[in-house]
């Protein structure tokens, strides 16, 4: 006798399901409110040696006319307010004008959400250049003189390893001289073993190096990080705290500066320059001595006549030792190297710091140095034009420490060949029309679905606002999300999307219950074979966002990105939380003839 199987039941969700689903929409609603309330424009000014004075700042603003809406005080940052907009550079100027020059003051946003949600770690979305307004430069990277001064340091480099060795450039290689075929085998051999990234043919006596490509595409990729390094930097005495620096192709640097209306001065600050110096350490009295802070704010005593200049460092690279310790590896000039090699055989045993020297512009026009001590390490024996620097912290810290050390002394030069600036009335108005955009397809889309699908359609419409809500929190939640025009065009393009998984949903219900099955039956199918087409469909378009998203930059990313992100929302959405709710409402029905 055969015994039926029990079916489980169909249309059930388990109630750990309902959970899931329901904390992760109130997670994401959450999210996105911080986005509803917006943001007001307001200053921070870095007080960590509380020099500021809260009446007294409200003072000045007001002899101004600059309202505020609220003046908060901190342990290190005084955050101010500000009613108007547009009065933000005016405010920055005026309270500039009476503080110190070491206090910083930048441009940021604060968000008008209540303090509750702030306190949760929610925020408002970013919004990019084109919606908020500012500055936009392209850089060139200029590689030729970081190739050059590679085969110079080939050429310096052999003029140690083999006596007599001549060498010279010609089109971009080394050409090396020998004077006998013994020297010329012992140039081959120091070039196998010192240089094996660079290609070798003999011709005569000669040696002919050639830098390999994956050598210089390499350099250029380190060279450009560490132009984006220098960027970063510079840019934080502008006060931006939201600026964007990224790297644009090969050899290109795109910079958005949001809320800078002033290109000059940001192309002062960008053009800044940088330089590194070692020092031996002396006694504060003595009459050479100079005292120089460390990153910690410590006074360290330094000889106020440089070892040698960062100008002499060719490459700086970090890696792990012997023993597993990181550290950074140094490789000097022939000028460099002597120079360090003297004076490291005469103070083995004693420390060596090195300093970090940078010039900006002040407000005055005039340039200003800023030094800090990065290292300080003891000499253990001789040095020669490579040596390696220890006791630098982690791997990471280390790998920071080489880029500093590179980046202050060899710096490939950069042109700015674009130069971009859109205004903040500009930026507002594409918020508005974007949005605007967004409001009347959503509505149109509304009023159709609940239309068309009568009782259905009003489960497609939550799901659809939802959608929407869930999207907007999810970008808010990624760090760095950024949202440009192209990304409004990506909501609005997300709400079709959206619709188009709740319709081939509904239309194989329709399809089912037409063959005679009762309306709960049709729902439990009509969800299982719709979900092959909408996953389908939906794999093939996310895989086009990640290839804009890997391959474009700036806007390209900003539309991919919220596509992408939107594809992840409207398959939550439209399959799992529209199955919730109709089978909570109608999934037991085992009526046959149900309009829907």
């Amino acid at each position: 006798m055969n015994k039926k199987t029990p079916q489980s039941p169909i249309n059930r969700y388990a109630s750990w399901k309902y959970i899931v689903l329901l904390f992760t929409i109130a997670v994401m609603f959450l999210s996105a409110l911080p986005s509803i309330f917006g943001e007001n424009a307001a200053l921070h000014i870095n007080d960590r040696d509380h020099q500021v004075e809260i009446k007294q700042l409200v003072k000045q603003l007001d002899k101004a006319g600059i309202s505020t809406s609220l003046v908060s005080q901190t342990e290190d940052k005084v955050t101010v307010v500000l009613n108007d907009a547009s009065q933000q550079a005016a405010a920055k100027s005026t309270i500039e004008s009476y503080l110190t020059d070491d206090v910083l003051v930048a441009l940021a946003m604060e968000s008008d959400a209540p303090n509750w949600l702030t306190e949760l770690g929610f925020a408002p979305i970013k919004l990019g250049l084109d919606l908020r307004g500012g500055v936009q430069f392209l850089l060139d990277v200029d590689m030729e003189p970081v190739y050059q001064a590679h085969r110079q340091m080939v050429i310096d480099e052999f003029r140690q390893l083999v006596r007599g060795s001549q060498g010279r450039h010609i089109d971009g290689k080394v050409q090396l001289n020998f004077r006998n075929s013994d020297d010329l085998q012992a140039g081959v051999a120091a070039a196998r073993e010192e240089f094996p990234q660079w290609q070798r043919s003999v011709n005569g006596n000669v040696l002919v190096m050639t830098q390999t490509e994956e050598a210089r595409d390499a350099l250029r990729a380190t060279t450009v990080q560490q132009n984006l390094q220098i960027m970063r930097s510079r840019i934080e005495h502008l006060g931006i705290t939201e600026a964007s620096v990224q790297r644009q192709g090969q050899s290109r640097i795109r910079i958005e500066l949001p809320g800078v209306q002033d290109p000059a001065t940001a192309k002062n600050v960008i053009g800044a320059t940088a330089s590194l110096s070692f020092h031996e350490l002396v006694e504060p009295r003595s009459p050479m001595a100079m005292s120089v802070d460390d990153e910690n704010g410590q006074a360290i005593s330094l000889n106020r006549r440089a070892i040698l200049g960062g100008e002499h460092i060719i490459d700086a690279r970090a890696s792990l030792g012997e023993m597993g310790m990181p550290e950074v590896n140094l490789t000097l000039d022939s000028a460099g190297g002597r120079k360090i090699s003297q004076f490291s055989r005469d103070n083995v045993g004693n420390p060596m710091a090195t300093v970090y020297n940078e010039f900006t512009q002040g407000r005055d026009g005039a340039s200003v140095e800023q030094s800090s001590v990065i290292s300080v390490a003891t000499i253990t024996s001789q040095l020669g034009n490579r040596f390696r620097i220890t006791g630098s912290g982690s791997l990471a810290e280390s790998q920071e420490l080489a880029m500093l050390l590179s980046a202050g002394s060899l710096t490939a030069p950069v042109t700015i060949v674009e130069e971009r600036t859109i205004g903040p009335s500009l930026g507002a108005d594409n918020v508005k029309n974007g949005f605007a955009a967004l409001a009347l397809g959503l509505g149109l889309t509304l009023t159709f679905i609940a239309f068309w699908y009568r009782r259905l359609g009003w489960v497609a419409n939550s799901a659809l606002c939802i959608n929407l809500v869930m999207l907007v929190g999810l970008i808010a939640l990624i760090p760095g999300a950024v949202l440009t025009m192209p990304g409004i065009a990506g909501l609005v393009l997300t709400v079709g999307m959206a619709v188009d998984t709740n319709v081939l949903i509904f239309e194989r219900i329709r399809d089912k219950m037409k063959l005679g099955n009762s309306f709960a039956q049709s729902i439990n199918s009509g969800f299982d074979s719709a979900f092959s087409s909408i996953f389908d469909a939906n794999l093939t378009t996310m895989i086009v966002a990640i290839a804009l998203y890997s391959i474009g930059n700036g806007p390209i990313q900003g539309f991919a990105l919220t596509l992408g992100l939107g594809l992840l929302t409207s398959m939550f959405t439209g399959i799992f939380l529209s199955r919730a709710i109709i089978n909570l409402v109608w999934g037991r029905d085992k009526r046959r003839m149900v309009k829907i």
